[in-house]
C-alpha cells in the first residue's frame, strides 16, 4: 500500500466507510487534534524511557503512555466514523477514564499538595509533557466543537478532559523524580 493516494489533493479527505468531507470539517479537526496529541505522547513516551527515573516508575509510565496511545487511536476511529456508521467500530471504553483517574490518584499521593499555581517547566521532559497537556486541551475543544454539531460519545469527552489532568500530574511527578523544583507563579 502506498502512503499517498492523491485523493486529498483538493482539500477533501475520506472518513471511515468512504464518505468525503473538507479537511477543515469539524470531524477532521477533532480527529486530527487527537492524532497530534498521540504524536506528542509518542515523543514523551520515548523520552521517559531514556531519563534516569526510578526504574519502576519509568517502566510503568512508558507502559501506561503506550496504553493511552492505543486509546487515542481508538478515539480517532470513533471520531472518524459518521454517526450512521458508528456500530462499525468498537465504542470508546469507559474504563479508560477510570484507569486515568487511578493513575492520577497514584501520582498525586506521592506528590506534595499544590499551594499555588505552578509554571510549566522544570525539566525539558516535564515541559514537553506540559505542551502535550495543552494539546490535549485543544483536542478537547475540537471534539466539543464537533459535539455541538452531532453527538460525540460521552466517554470520549470525559477521557479527553481527564487526560489533560493526568498529564499535569505526570509532569509534576517527572520533575520530582528528576529532582527539579517546581516554580510557583507569582502575580
Amino acid at each position: 500500500m502506498r502512503i499517498y493516494t492523491r485523493g486529498g489533493d483538493r482539500g477533501q479527505t475520506s472518513l471511515f466507510k468512504g464518505g468525503r468531507v473538507p479537511k477543515s470539517a469539524p470531524r477532521v479537526e477533532a480527529y486530527g487534534a487527537v492524532d497530534e496529541l498521540n504524536a506528542w505522547l509518542g515523543l514523551i513516551r520515548a523520552q521517559v524511557a531514556q531519563v534516569p527515573l526510578p526504574e519502576a516508575d519509568r517502566e510503568a509510565w512508558v507502559a501506561f503512555l503506550g496504553t493511552i496511545q492505543g486509546w487515542l487511536f481508538q478515539m480517532g476511529a470513533v471520531l472518524a466514523t459518521p454517526r450512521a456508521d458508528e456500530g462499525l467500530v468498537p465504542p470508546f471504553p469507559e474504563e479508560a477514564t477510570r484507569a486515568l483517574e487511578r493513575a492520577i490518584d497514584g501520582l498525586e499521593a506521592a506528590l506534595p499538595p499544590l499551594q499555588t499555581f505552578i509554571l510549566p517547566g522544570g525539566t525539558p521532559l516535564a515541559a514537553q509533557i506540559h505542551v502535550a497537556r495543552t494539546v490535549a486541551r485543544r483536542a478537547e475543544r475540537r471534539v466539543v466543537a464537533l459535539h455541538q454539531e452531532e453527538p460525540v460519545p460521552a466517554p470520549v469527552l470525559t477521557f479527553l478532559n481527564r487526560l489533560s489532568d493526568y498529564l499535569f500530574v505526570l509532569a509534576r511527578a517527572v520533575n520530582r523524580g528528576l529532582g527539579a523544583a517546581e516554580e510557583s507563579w507569582r502575580p
